[in-house]
């Protein structure tokens, strides 16, 4: 994740969330020309990480043993920020609503799940090596 996907403030990460990992690996694979390299989510649950000629450009993962039943299956964006912490914070004080608090994801970074005031929910990173 090298380039303008780490400045605040820019899209940097899609992520699905689906009901069947191997499904979407393979549709996504035949469609776009993707590729999949295989770890594990912060719950140690499959995570496939994305690349398209040789960068990352998403992630998928189940639904079922890594995000609350509520959610519905579907393409889950991560937007960059400088510090995760602070920017939590601000969330509340605009009127949003932290629904995940600032979480550590190993070797990447720390991440929070928000809605806005709308009730929108989204995701906000601060990347390891953007400290």
């Amino acid at each position: 994740m090298k380039g303008d996907s780490k400045r605040h403030g820019v899209f940097s990460l899609n992520e699905l969330i689906t009901t069947d990992l191997t499904s979407a690996k393979e549709f996504y694979s035949e469609l776009l020309g993707w590729t999949f390299t295989e770890t594990k989510t912060i719950y140690g649950n499959p995570y496939l990480v994305i690349h398209r000629e040789g960068k990352i450009v998403g992630g998928m993962m189940l639904k079922n043993g890594n995000v609350p039943d509520d959610v519905i299956p579907c393409w889950d964006p991560y937007i960059t920020v400088d510090d995760i912490e602070a920017s939590a914070k601000r969330v509340e004080k605009l009127g949003g609503e932290v629904i995940l608090l600032p979480t550590d994801i190993p070797k990447v970074g720390r991440f929070c799940v928000i809605k806005d005031p709308q009730g929108i929910s989204l995701n906000l990173i601060t990347y390891e090596d953007n400290k």
